[in-house]
């Protein structure tokens, strides 16, 4: 889930984003609002999947399009995974884009090529993680995209591997974790949002996570996005992902770590030093908002933070796993940042 922060931001909505369909027709300057859901749902598979190293990890990763097509890398979020993309991804590579969406550490078949690698949930780590797997299937620059856990992953490599990234499309922005940030106090209704990380802090939180995850998360997806009416079917192929032997080891450290409850690994101190000291964002970037940031939807309260080439969208009626609920809106704004 996204920084406690952006309940903090009090906000006017803008604009709304439209979808691929709406974007390259004539219906575009209707007045009739574009079907944002339009094609959501309509794959249910991921194709064969594929793994390879990444520093810590042995990764797995989906990959659609022609090898040779400019690279796109989709990251989800927690609690969900790579089938948040299964309706992008073909969109992406139809018009000829390669497309990797690698399922993050603790998630699915990625698994740690060591017992003694520590199972460190920070946004660092998963950031080099990223990085690692450009390295080894040889891609030295990017469009990324992602949401969640993956908009922040974007956002850091963004932010500190320049050079790696052409483009970035992070839904909720810039919602990098300020550890400093993170220890100020919320108004009561904020802190109600967060609950499960104070549940997290816990380890009767941890204990409760191990036992009932697949429940557990079912009642984020609905809580996060109370009108995307989403089947069993459905969110059983991501419930898969959560079995995965470290993946309550993960995401407790994320939580607990973002709340300065746990510490992170000292090789990456430099870093989050660099991302806490300020950092901001020079390439291109197209910003996607969803109901799921309330009131902080204008995107006014990050919008110093993209110092290059910028649009915000915003998509009106959306929870918060936007790739899924909405794919043409979201593989619009890859597209259009490729082009920035």
């Amino acid at each position: 889930m996204i920084s406690r922060r952006r309940f903090t931001q009090m906000f006017a909505a803008g604009v709304a984003a439209t979808s691929l369909a709406a974007c390259s027709s004539p219906a575009a300057s209707q007045t009739v609002a574009p079907d944002l859901r339009a094609g959501s749902g309509e794959h249910t598979s991921l194709g064969t999947i594929k793994h390879a190293d990444a520093g810590v990890v042995s990764m797995a990763y989906a990959e659609f399009g022609p090898a040779g097509g400019k690279p796109v890398i989709l990251l989800h979020g927690w609690p969900y995974d790579p089938y948040s993309y299964a309706d992008v991804a073909p969109l992406l590579a139809a018009q000829g884009f390669r497309v990797i969406v690698p399922f993050l550490r603790g998630f699915g078949p990625t698994v740690f090529k060591s017992a003694d690698t520590v199972r460190n949930g920070q946004q660092t780590a998963i950031a080099l993680d990223v990085v690692a797997l450009m390295d080894t299937l040889k891609i030295d620059k990017a469009i990324l995209g992602g949401y969640d856990w993956g908009s922040r992953t974007a956002a850091v490599i963004a932010a500190l591997w320049p050079e790696r990234c052409q483009a970035v499309v992070p839904v909720s922005g810039f919602i990098v974790a300020n550890l400093k940030a993170n220890l100020q106090p919320l108004p009561p209704a904020a802190e109600l949002g967060w609950w499960y990380q104070y549940y997290f802090a816990t380890e009767r939180g941890r204990a409760g996570y191990a036992a009932n995850r697949h429940d557990f998360n079912k009642l984020i997806w609905k809580t996060a996005s109370p009108t995307w009416h989403f089947d069993d079917a459905t969110y059983n192929r991501s419930a898969a992902a959560f079995d995965n032997p470290d993946h309550v080891a993960i995401v407790i450290h994320n939580y607990r770590w973002r709340l300065s409850l746990a510490p992170g690994e000292p090789r990456y101190d430099a870093d989050e030093q660099k991302l806490a000291a300020g950092a901001t964002i020079g390439v291109p970037a197209i910003t996607l908002a969803s109901d799921f940031d309330g009131a902080a939807k204008d995107g006014k309260g990050y919008r110093a933070k993209f110092t290059g080439k910028y649009e915000h969208r915003i998509l009106d009626g959306i929870g918060h796993n936007v790739p899924q609920e909405a794919p043409r809106p979201f593989a619009q704004a890859i597209v259009d940042a490729a082009k920035l």
